[in-house]
């Protein structure tokens, strides 16, 4: 099975940027879709975006349209999230998720459905 581990995250100022990155280990990487989800305090984990990295199907939360942008890299076994424009809205940790590639269908769908979970990664916006 396919492990995650996110990273990238840290602190920046609203309108700042940063790109976390999931690294997957294990096999069957090319059989997932992965999916970034954020969770804050007290708070079911949100999904933000995801992406097949097979045929480079795409899919984002309303909230982040315009202002995220999530791809792969086959090869390096990568899927990345690139963050621009930030406000304090999206703060919270950061995890990355695999769903087998034919449920990645509609949406990003609920965390429910995800699986392989790393350690999340830390995302502070300051006003």
């Amino acid at each position: 099975d396919v492990q995650l581990q996110a990273s990238g995250g840290g602190l920046v100022q609203a309108g700042g940027s940063l790109r976390l990155s999931c690294a997957a280990s294990g096999g069957g990487f090319e059989d997932y879709s992965i999916a970034w989800f954020r969770q804050t305090s007290g708070k079911e984990r949100e999904g933000i975006s995801g992406i097949n990295p097979r045929d480079g199907h795409t899919e984002y939360a309303d909230s982040v349209k315009g202002r995220f942008t999530i791809s792969s890299d086959v090869a390096k076994r990568a899927v990345y999230l690139q963050m621009n424009a930030l406000n304090p809205s999206d703060t919270g940790v950061y995890y990355c998720g695999a769903i087998p590639s034919e449920y990645f269908v509609g949406g990003i769908g609920d965390a429910i459905e995800y699986d392989s979970w790393g350690q999340g990664t830390q995302v502070t916006v300051s006003s």
